[in-house]
């Protein structure tokens, strides 16, 4: 049984930041890449950034410069801190993690949770 757990969202206005955590538990052998995911009403789900297990970053136009992923391998762990935050920021975000669990591999999505930034 794998878990994410994501924590950090909330209401705030924009201009203002969140810092967003996921941490994976269970019987883990590797975790390759993780990342954040969001979906706002309406919209599909996209990808806003990922990180290799090395540290290779990949960000979503929308958020270069304002937002930054970071991981603690150790921790099985992944950070979003999201600064100068836009109304259209506003969705729920999404922990994502591609891992092997020794026998299988798989990617494994967190519960979310809602970031919402007022005007």
């Amino acid at each position: 049984q794998v878990q994410l757990v994501e924590s950090g969202g909330g209401l705030v206005q924009a201009g203002g930041s969140l810092r967003l955590s996921c941490a994976a538990s269970g019987s883990i052998f590797s975790i390759y890449v993780m990342g954040w995911y969001r979906q706002a009403p309406g919209k599909e789900r996209e990808l806003v950034a990922a990180i290799t297990s090395s540290g290779v970053t990949n960000y979503a136009d929308s958020v270069k410069g304002r937002f930054t992923i970071s991981r603690d391998n150790a921790k099985n762990a992944v950070y979003l801190q999201m600064n100068s935050l836009k109304p259209e920021d506003t969705a729920v975000y999404y922990c994502n993690a591609a891992m092997s669990l020794g026998a299988t591999m798989g990617a494994y999505w967190g519960q979310g949770t809602q970031v919402t930034v007022s005007s």
